[in-house]
C-alpha cells in the first residue's frame, strides 16, 4: 500500500510538472507573422522562396565592334549591385523546375576609346556651340542605368546541389544616364571628307534618349553551398539596344551584356 501511494504521488507530480512546462512553452511562444505563414504555405505547395544580392559586371557594347572604334584605352565596370526575390518550384519526380523573380538592377560602365571617323554630336565645352560630324580622337563614355527586371527561368537540377537555369527576362529602366566627352582630336563637318575643325573638348548627354523597355535572355548556374545559402553565376544578354532604333546620334546598337555573381538565401 505504501508503494502504491508513493507511485501515485510521483505520477501526479510528473503530470503537474509537464502541464506547467507546456504552459510555459505556450506563453513564451511568439505569434507567427502572416508573412511567415504565407512562406510556409508556399513551401507546402512546392514553391520555395529565395532572396539574393549580387554584382553586375559588363557593359553596353556594339556587336561586332565597328571599324570607327580603333582601340579601347580603358574600361571600368563600376560598382553595379543587384537585389532579387524569387519563387521556385521543382516538378515532381523530374530534375526540371521553374523560377520566377523580380529584382532591382544597376548596370553601368566607364570607357575611354580611340576612334576615327566616329559619328559625333556634342557641344563644345567652351560654349561655342554644337559640333556634328566625323570625329577622330578620344571618346569617354559614362553609363549608369537602374532597372526593374522580371526573369522567368527554366531550371535543371543535376544533383541536390548543382543547378542550371535559362530563360527570358524583361526590364523596365526607371532611371538612366548616358553622358561623355570627346577630347584631343578633330571633327570633319557632316562626313569624313568635310571641313576639318580641331576640338579640345566637347561634351554630350543622351540620357533622355535611352530606351525604357528591354528584353533578353539569361543563362547561368547555381551551387547550393549550405542548406540556406547558394552561390550563382549568370550571363544576362540584352537583345535590344539601349537606344531606340530611330536614334541617330549613336549610329550602332549598344547591347547590355552583363555577368552576375550572386549570393542567395533559401527559405
Amino acid at each position: 500500500m505504501k508503494q502504491i501511494l508513493i507511485f501515485l504521488f510521483a505520477a501526479c507530480f510528473a503530470l503537474n510538472a509537464s502541464a506547467e512546462t507546456l504552459d510555459t512553452i505556450r506563453a513564451a511562444r511568439k505569434p507567427v507573422k502572416e508573412a511567415d505563414l504565407n512562406i510556409l504555405k508556399a513551401a507546402v505547395k512546392g514553391w520555395h522562396v529565395r532572396l539574393g544580392a549580387g554584382f553586375n559586371i559588363g557593359g553596353a557594347s556594339p556587336l561586332p565592334l565597328p571599324r570607327s572604334i580603333r582601340k579601347i584605352d580603358s574600361f571600368n565596370p563600376t560598382l553595379c549591385i543587384s537585389l532579387q526575390g524569387a519563387v521556385e518550384k521543382r516538378f515532381r519526380q523530374t530534375p526540371w523546375g521553374m523560377q520566377i523573380g523580380i529584382g532591382f538592377e544597376n548596370k553601368g560602365m566607364k570607357t575611354d576609346a580611340t576612334v576615327k571617323n566616329y559619328h559625333m554630336e556634342a557641344y563644345n565645352a567652351d560654349g561655342s556651340g554644337k559640333v556634328e560630324g566625323a570625329w577622330t580622337g578620344h571618346v569617354k563614355t559614362n553609363l549608369d542605368n537602374n532597372y526593374l527586371t522580371f526573369p522567368v527561368l527554366v531550371t535543371y537540377n543535376f544533383t541536390d546541389r548543382w543547378q542550371m537555369k535559362a530563360g527570358p527576362y524583361v526590364s523596365w529602366m526607371f532611371n538612366g544616364s548616358f553622358t561623355g566627352e570627346a577630347y584631343d582630336g578633330y571633327i570633319r563637318d557632316q562626313n569624313p571628307t568635310g571641313p576639318k575643325t580641331d576640338v579640345t573638348r566637347a561634351i554630350y548627354d543622351f540620357s533622355d534618349d535611352l530606351r525604357k523597355f528591354h528584353w533578353g535572355v539569361i543563362l547561368g548556374g547555381e551551387f547550393k553551398a549550405y542548406k540556406h545559402l547558394s552561390v550563382s553565376l549568370n550571363l544576362q544578354w540584352g537583345l535590344n539596344g539601349i537606344f531606340p532604333s530611330d536614334f541617330n546620334s549613336v549610329t550602332f546598337a549598344l547591347y547590355p551584356i552583363y555577368g552576375n555573381l550572386g549570393f542567395n538565401y533559401l527559405f
